[in-house]
């Protein structure tokens, strides 16, 4: 371990540099309770005992010093004692809690009140010093506790789209926090403010490089360097992993060949994995995208993604994991891109190796603002199947729109796949309760870039905290996660949580609207995905243009995915399927999704789709009205430099909706040919005004 950087950082994160209030503390702010409250929440005196010499023990005595100083002033030496009582640290066996799992528990010792945070190991310490200063921060009462939590999903894990040059493919928040020139002589103290907010949370692996890799990566200089990270953040709990590019065996290797039936080929990511965990103890393994979007792979050489990932398995072994991605789409032009994931995966159920997960999307296109469930999700019983989240906001506007994704994650994990019947939600899948997986995953596309305030925006640090708290736990309430990130980012006083949670809760729903209304879907703009595009068509594959997904014409709209078009319902358990294809059971949000239909089908409140769908967009644009007003009324309780940056954005925010909303309307008009609703009015520009607007510099491609 590298001891002598450790303990410098260590040293800085000991002590809270003071610094404006610009969105770098994230939800660890440990600003001061308020006088009058401050005797309920924690004693003020409490004193910290004296802790085992592990890292990880020591980083969590460290953390309780740090928030109980910033909380309720500097904790009294447990050696000079306390009349308020001891916070105790322990390492010892909870029946229940597994590894990561911790118990806080107070009791009276000799007439004096001792606190007990404890773990089966002392990361789960480190997990319930955390939770007890959520605790102060969101104003609950710790005079009396009883707590035990432990997480549902085993790998709670952040996948950086992050580059060797440090740029960042979907990032909108700067560059790469990861400065690989500079590794492993020196690394940034931020590494460790990092490693904590991850902890904080409860995450504990992180993909340092992009899925579309470099072999570079892989080279023994790129494996000193993710070395030097991972001693960093192995007091905080977190394991290192790797992408890899398939072609590493001919790139590094000298081979003329990466076919997973070679032995030489075999034999080459063996020693590759040796090496890397001779430098990484804990390594955790390889994430693999392949056979997608012009990336190598197997199938490259005629084999399966059996054949590719039961290899680097057996080169792992028991040591970590493979990371099998399922977002692929095959060379041929398909009938329907939605299905290509289930087509090649499905067939394979139960032939993978066990220290093999299959990470799967939430949706089966693209992290598109609203996609229902992936079909692979309760179709792959005998796999270990991961889901993969976007914190990232690729589609939803980038950082300067708040869209706060928690329930955009809800409603996912709580669709029921019926595939053992009725409650067999997508979350029961994930945290392997529905068959009785051990190894499961929830990974999400980090959104963290060198921007002072972390993410792009201080909303968008919001993504990253429920992100971490769904992995934690898929079936908790996004909107008390919500309430929790607002109390520990901004302020406890209702006047301000009520309003601005609400605002939050409502705001991908508003989102949807403005963008992709009733169904649709992948109606962006062309490679960079910034701004409405619906009329994008043309180029290297149909499939990656606007037109192939909205199928506008004079007859209507929608992509008909029922048994008389792709017949994509089928690969839904028989419930489920039957209800997306019955415009009597499907849900409207999903209408468009599953359904081509006239411009003049009756929705469910009276309107013509054509009228409901301009309706639509219009109601998008109006609740961002409603957030700058929100936040403009929240003033009193938010320092000026994060409110003035929220209302800044809100605007761009504002401006955006209303070109989605009237550039959409403008070309799907040109089809339906009917009049707009009363009271909605025209776009501003011609069609041909907006289909030549052009934004060569759009950041993260």
């Amino acid at each position: 371990m590298r001891l002598l950087a450790f303990a410098a950082a260590l040293l800085l994160m000991g002590s809270a540099t003071a610094h404006a209030e610009d969105g770098y503390d994230l939800w660890l702010r440990y600003k001061p309770v308020e006088a009058a409250a401050k005797a309920p929440y924690a004693a003020r005196a409490a004193a910290v005992a004296p802790v085992a010499n592990t890292p990880t023990l020591k980083v969590a005595r460290a953390e309780l010093e740090r928030g109980l100083t910033g909380l309720v002033g500097k904790p009294a030496s447990a050696a000079a004692g306390s009349r308020d009582g001891v916070i105790q640290l322990t390492v010892a066996p909870q029946a229940g809690l597994g590894d990561e799992g911790y118990r806080i528990r107070t009791t009276a010792v000799n007439g004096k009140k001792t606190t007990v945070i404890a773990g089966s190991k002392d990361i789960g310490v480190l997990y319930g010093v955390f939770r007890y200063l959520e605790l102060i921060q969101t104003r609950q009462p710790v005079e009396s506790l009883d707590i035990a939590s432990a997480p549902k999903v085993k790998l709670r894990m952040l996948n950086h789209w992050d580059n060797l040059n440090r740029t960042v493919e979907r990032g909108y928040s700067g560059q790469s926090i990861f400065d690989w020139w500079r590794l492993p002589g020196h690394v940034d103290p931020r590494m460790v403010d990092y490693a904590r907010a991850n902890a904080s949370i409860g995450i504990n692996g992180t993909v340092l490089n992009n899925v579309n890799a470099k072999a570079d990566s892989l080279t023994p200089a790129y494996i000193a360097k993710a070395a030097a990270l991972a001693d960093t953040f192995r007091p905080y709990g977190i394991r290192v992993y790797l992408s890899a590019r398939w072609s590493a065996p001919v790139e590094l290797g000298g081979l003329k060949t990466a076919d997973p039936l070679d032995p030489a080929v075999a034999a080459f990511w063996k020693a590759k994995a040796d090496e890397i965990y001779k430098a990484i103890p804990d390594f955790g393994g390889f994430l693999v995208k392949a056979n997608s979007e012009g990336q190598p792979g197997p199938q490259d050489y005629g084999r399966t993604h059996v054949d590719g990932a039961n290899m680097l398995a057996d080169a792992v072994g028991n040591r970590g994991v493979v990371i099998w991605r399922a977002f692929v789409y095959s060379h041929e032009q398909p009938d329907d891109r939605a299905k290509q994931g289930y087509n090649e995966f499905k067939p394979f159920d139960g032939q993978f190796r066990d220290n093999v997960v299959i990470q799967v999307k939430n949706g089966a296109i693209d992290f598109q603002p609203r996609e229902p469930f992936h079909p692979l999700f309760g179709a792959m019983p005998k796999s270990n199947l991961g889901m993969e989240f976007q914190i990232t906001k690729e589609y939803l506007g980038f950082s300067t729109h708040l869209v706060y994704l928690g329930p955009m994650y809800e409603e996912t994990l709580r669709a029921d796949t019926m595939a053992k019947g009725k409650g067999s939600t997508v979350a029961k899948v994930v945290d392997g309760q529905l068959d009785g997986r051990k190894l499961t995953v929830m990974a999400g596309v980090a959104n963290i870039g060198t921007d002072r305030n972390w993410s792009g925006s201080q909303f968008d640090q919001a993504n990253w905290y429920v992100f971490g708290r769904l992995a934690w736990d898929p079936e908790a309430s996004t909107k008390d996660i919500a309430t929790d990130w607002a109390k520990m980012t901004f302020s406890n006083d209702p006047r301000f949580v009520k309003p601005v949670v609400e605002m939050m809760m409502g705001s991908r729903e508003a989102t949807v609207d403005y963008m992709t209304p009733l169904g649709l879907h992948h109606q962006m703009g062309r490679s960079h995905h910034y701004g409405p595009g619906p009329w994008v068509a043309g180029g290297e594959r149909a499939d990656w243009t606007s037109v192939y997904y909205a199928k506008a014409g004079p007859d209507g709209l929608g992509f008909d995915r029922t048994p008389t078009g792709s017949n994509a319902t089928a690969q839904y358990a028989p419930a489920v399927g039957a209800c997306f294809a019955d415009l009597k059971c499907v849900d409207e949000k999903d209408l468009l999704w599953f359904h081509h239909l006239s411009w003049d089908y009756r929705l469910k409140s009276g309107d013509t789709l054509w009228d409901g769908l301009v309706k639509r967009y219009g109601l998008g644009v109006k609740y961002v009205d409603g957030m700058e007003t929100t936040w403009a009324s929240v003033a009193p309780y938010v320092d000026a430099q994060r409110h003035a940056e929220v209302a800044d954005y809100l605007k761009i925010q504002r401006d955006e909706a209303q070109w989605w909303r009237d550039a959409s309307v403008a070309w799907f008009g040109s089809f339906s040919k009917r009049p707009l609703p009363t009271g909605e009015k025209a776009p501003p520009k011609t069609l041909e005004e907006y289909e030549a607007m052009t934004f060569p510099y759009a950041p993260g491609i």
